[in-house]
């Protein structure tokens, strides 16, 4: 009588856990803190999550496989004397195997791309970052979110802006879905 008891009990228990999780796994959990950076989910990106992302270097692929400082180019509209840039999984997709941009690459939905801007004293200055999400509201007629912000999170340039004040600059002959790594430093 008392094994059939405690079987009931551990079913029970068992039984509470599988609701549980089920219930865990049908809410929407990828976009309720700013803290986790920018997700996939419909709605409009905010700076603060901008500025999470930009944070993000875990899981992410540097230009030409290399996190070292490049020096600033003549092509570069940015005021910093260096930066590197890197890819999240989903944009690194579309590197070569030295870690370049590919020829005619379109960068799927859910690409991220941060661009670091580095100051003389090698010390963080801002970011620049595409983020590939079609359905936000802030996003330009390719898909591109341009997210752009100091090294402690303030705004540099509107999201509502949809790049303009960049896309000048990322339209130059020979740019790659708005990127320009293998334009400025090939």
């Amino acid at each position: 009588m008392q094994s059939q008891q405690s079987i009931r009990a551990a079913f029970g228990s068992f039984a509470v856990l599988v609701v549980f999780i089920a219930v865990l796994s049908a809410c929407d959990m990828t976009n309720t803190s700013t803290t986790m950076g920018v997700t996939t989910t419909s709605g409009n990106v905010t700076i603060a999550q901008i500025f999470e992302t930009a944070k993000q270097t875990s899981g992410y692929t540097w230009y030409k496989k290399s996190d070292a400082l490049i020096g600033k180019t003549a092509k570069s509209g940015h005021s910093e004397p260096f930066m590197r840039t890197r890819y999240n999984s989903t944009a690194a997709q579309m590197l070569d195997a030295s870690g370049k941009v590919k020829e005619g690459s379109v960068f799927a939905e859910g690409s991220i791309i941060t661009k670091e801007l580095i100051n003389a004293d090698k010390s963080v200055n801002g970011y620049a970052l595409l983020i590939k999400r079609k359905a936000d509201p802030n996003a330009d007629a390719d898909g591109w979110v341009w997210g752009y912000v100091t090294a402690t999170g303030a705004e540099r340039h509107s999201l509502t802006s949809k790049g303009n004040g960049c896309i000048g600059c990322h339209s130059i002959a020979g740019h790659i879905d708005r990127t320009l790594m293998n334009v400025s430093v090939p």
